[in-house]
């Protein structure tokens, strides 16, 4: 444990209420104040990466809505969703802030109150997303995720409240960082591969199917699909990892009479459009051990 003794200008002494040990002395600090008027230190160290002992497991990352995320090998994960849990509450501190002379004390009162309850569904996010983040990092050698449009999504009023509460965006990051401090290979795949509308036993690509569609037929050999563990499938095979033993290549076409019988029931599920061109897989550059910075944010109370 390294001994730090913080003080402050005008403040005293100050009370940390330390998250984690330092590994070293650290080089710098910097201190945070936030919204909600509470602190946060944050050191800069020097740390040797700590490399895992590789594994043969990769993983398909498919990130939705209603499931925050499905791995391909069937596993879906949900995301706590804070502020849809809490909404009332906020509409309840909003309504008291308005009502407020601006720049009054009561004001500020209402204002902390309010940057207090957005600090808490933050903290709660981000928990849940560290924690998912380094469990798959952890567990799987390669991490093939979609590059997601996330600012022109958000552009979609009936969408974007419950997009902003998933924290896509945040969850990537947290990968490729956890992903580079221990040594994981993570991917990311273009956004126009049509993922959801191709086969992941055949191939066969059915066009475009509506929102409410979660589950299709193929057309060209039959085989049913989840819609989300259907795309995470064609992500991890698109990130240039193989997809099972009986993928994609084998024998998994039906007889005419069968695929005719198939086709009406599945033209009334989706709507065949011709798919879009496949783009260029982006993939990172590897891996390279050396030394890095890291922030450590503590949190911690004045003590006047």
């Amino acid at each position: 444990m390294v001994s730090i003794k913080s003080r402050r200008a005008k403040v005293g002494k100050i009370k940390i209420v330390w998250s984690r040990e330092l590994p070293a002395a650290p080089s710098s600090v910097t201190v945070i104040k936030d919204s909600a008027n509470r602190y946060f230190l944050s050191f800069v160290v020097e740390i040797q990466p700590e490399i895992l002992p590789e594994t043969d497991n990769s993983v398909g990352i498919d990130l939705g809505i209603s499931t925050f995320a499905t791995f391909s090998d069937g596993t879906k994960v949900d995301a706590p969703k804070p502020l849809k849990k809490r909404i009332k509450k906020l509409r309840k501190l909003s309504k008291s802030l308005s009502h407020k002379t601006k720049g009054s004390k009561r004001y500020e009162k209402a204002r902390i109150r309010v940057a207090k309850f957005h600090a808490k569904l933050k903290d709660t996010r981000t928990d849940f997303l560290h924690k998912l983040s380094t469990k798959i990092i952890r567990e799987n050698q390669t991490i093939v995720l979609e590059d997601l449009n996330v600012s022109g999504m958000v552009k979609n009023r009936k969408l974007s409240r419950a997009i902003s509460d998933l924290g896509w965006r945040t969850f990537r990051t947290f990968l490729d960082g956890i992903a580079e401090k221990y040594g994981r290979d993570f991917r990311v795949i273009s956004r126009w591969e049509p993922t959801s509308q191709t086969c992941s036993c055949c191939g066969f690509k059915g066009g475009k199917l509506d929102l409410q569609v979660r589950e299709w037929e193929c057309l060209n050999c039959g085989a049913k699909h989840d819609r989300d563990e259907n795309a995470a499938i064609n992500i991890l095979v698109a990130g240039g990892q193989s997809e099972t033993l009986n993928g994609r290549g084998g024998k998994c076409k039906t007889t005419a009479k069968v695929a005719a019988a198939n086709v009406s029931g599945a033209m009334r599920q989706q709507s065949v459009n011709p798919p879009r061109s496949y783009g260029s897989v982006g993939i990172p550059a590897p891996f390279r051990p050396g030394r890095m910075s890291t922030n450590f944010f503590l949190s911690i109370n004045w003590e006047y």
